[in-house]
């Protein structure tokens, strides 16, 4: 990756007047302000269909983008709405934070009456778009688009829990369906057809301007998925419960004694590997489409995953067993070539992980906040870093730097961070933090809108292992200023990051 700067913005967290961002006339602007910043690469969350939760890493699809994000303004320009067809629905009474209840209702209403629209008025350009579409992306849309139809069919239950026919795709109850549930297919398909199309052309207006889209993707995909439905021998599931087996997680470590208990399924790698990873390969190739570079989470779960029995409570009583390493990616690379893959590579890294890392060849990740326990080997302070790696001042799991620095890092951190980085509260100590990744030998600085911001821990994208309180930050619609993009162009320059802005 060329030596350059970035930033981590969740599209869910653009402003608009529809509770929660989308791909519409914000977006383009934020574009504009990452260009006059000096960036080469916009950091996002996954940009799936969210479950329940409303996390973007458990979602109901490898491939299925976040209707959500569907812009209601862009699909009026195009006749397929009204103005009062969406502007009269309720999106949330507090612009700064998403209502995920209030927006599920509206939102769907709307794009409903769009695709109505569609059927009854006719759009000759549009339907030969969406017929090219489908059979485009058949291999994962039609078992997407049966799902989603199925999954309200039931009441939103997961598919574990619909008919026994269904559950496990019988041929006569998946072509019983697909004809019971013809229009509501449709529809589901339509939504895809509108979420790439309005998120490609973003992705090129971006691109025009040098702007790298790096996405992420989960290492794992949700049990309620339709990956784990349609392809149930992908995982380590009970052949004949459809149960699983094991579930995913992280052992107990200093943040938590219990770990984590995600509930994820676990591959069955056996399987894959003589499948010559078909799935993941697919999955790769699909993901490098819409995006322009990828940061896996959990990337060290491919040398070893922590896998505990399904039905504990908490995730204790796991274990460590061995993943496919680098046998997968070589695989991949031979099918598509070079990979442009950031590996997540944060926690508990035993010598194995390490070395496939090294393996990977893949820049792993520096993040500045975990620099500062006092040791001077410590890889997380920018004197420590390699060329190739990204250095973050914090990533979505984190505090803001604001957030830390005041509240949850200790003072002995805060004192060492304050004398490291010369920070004197002149120009604002988020400044002080930004500048010690960007001077860095690191190839890529990312810093969360937040931190540019200097906001706190209300600010906070996620607090992992809670519910209910994370996902719903969004920015304030006049933050994105020009004297602000003029500021973090001035270091992005200082420190070769960019090229003077003409």
């Amino acid at each position: 990756m060329d030596r350059g700067a970035g930033i981590l913005m969740h599209v869910a967290s653009l402003p608009n007047d529809y509770g929660i961002g989308s791909f519409g006339k914000e977006a383009y602007k934020f574009v504009d302000f990452i260009k006059k910043a000096g960036f080469k690469y916009w950091q996002m969350l996954p940009l799936g269909h969210t479950g329940y939760g409303d996390s973007p890493y458990q979602c109901f699809s490898a491939f299925a983008g976040n209707p959500y994000f569907i812009d209601c303004c862009i699909l009026e320009e195009e006749g397929l709405l009204k103005e009062e067809e969406y502007k009269n629905e309720s999106y949330g009474l507090d612009r700064d934070s998403i209502d995920y209840g209030e927006i599920f209702i509206s939102k769907f209403n709307v794009l409903r009456k769009a695709y109505n629209n569609y059927k009854k008025l006719g759009f000759p350009e549009i339907q030969k778009k969406f017929e090219e579409f489908k059979k485009e992306k058949s291999f994962w849309l039609e078992d997407y688009s049966l799902y989603m139809a199925l999954k309200y069919h039931f009441e939103l239950k997961g598919w574990y829990k619909w008919n026994e026919d269904i559950k496990r795709r019988t041929p006569k109850a998946v072509n019983a369906y697909k004809e019971r549930l013809k229009d509501d297919i449709d529809y589901w398909s339509f939504i895809q057809y509108l979420f790439y199309e309005q998120w490609e052309k973003l992705k090129n207006y971006a691109n025009k301007f040098g702007i790298k889209i790096i996405g992420d993707i989960p290492i794992y995909v949700a049990e309620d998925s339709v990956d784990t439905w349609s392809h149930p021998e992908n995982f380590k599931i009970d052949k004949d419960a459809l149960e699983p087996l094991v579930v995913a997680g992280c052992p107990p470590d200093a943040f938590s004694s219990t770990g984590q208990l995600w509930g994820n399924l676990i591959y069955d790698w056996n399987h894959m590997k003589e499948d010559d990873y078909s799935w993941w390969i697919m999955r790769i190739k699909e993901s490098l489409k819409l995006y322009d570079i990828l940061r896996i989470d959990h990337f060290r779960g491919f040398e070893s995953y922590w896998e505990i029995p399904y039905g504990e409570r908490t995730a204790i009583n796991g274990e460590w067993v061995k993943g496919p390493g680098i046998d997968l990616f070589n695989t991949i690379e031979k099918k598509l070539g070079k990979l442009n893959i950031i590996a997540e590579d944060l926690g508990y890294l035993t010598d194995d992980v390490v070395e496939f890392l090294k393996e990977s060849k893949f820049p792993g990740m520096r993040v500045l906040q975990f620099a500062f326990d006092g040791k001077p080997d410590n890889n997380f302070l920018p004197h420590r870093y390699i060329k190739n790696c990204i250095a973050y001042t914090g990533t979505h799991d984190n505090d803001t730097f604001l957030g830390w620095y005041e509240k949850t890092g200790s003072k002995m951190e805060t004192k060492r961070a304050k004398k490291y980085l010369g920070l004197n509260g002149k120009e604002g100590c988020n400044w002080g933090f930004i500048r010690g990744i960007w001077a860095s030998i690191a190839d890529v600085a990312i810093a969360p809108m937040q931190d540019f911001l200097n906001l706190g821990n209300e600010a906070r994208t996620n607090l992992p292992s809670t519910l209910g309180i994370n996902w719903k930050w969004r920015i304030g619609k006049n933050s994105l200023s020009d004297e602000l993009a003029k500021k973090i162009y001035k270091f992005t320059r200082m420190y070769g990051r960019c090229e003077e802005n003409e």
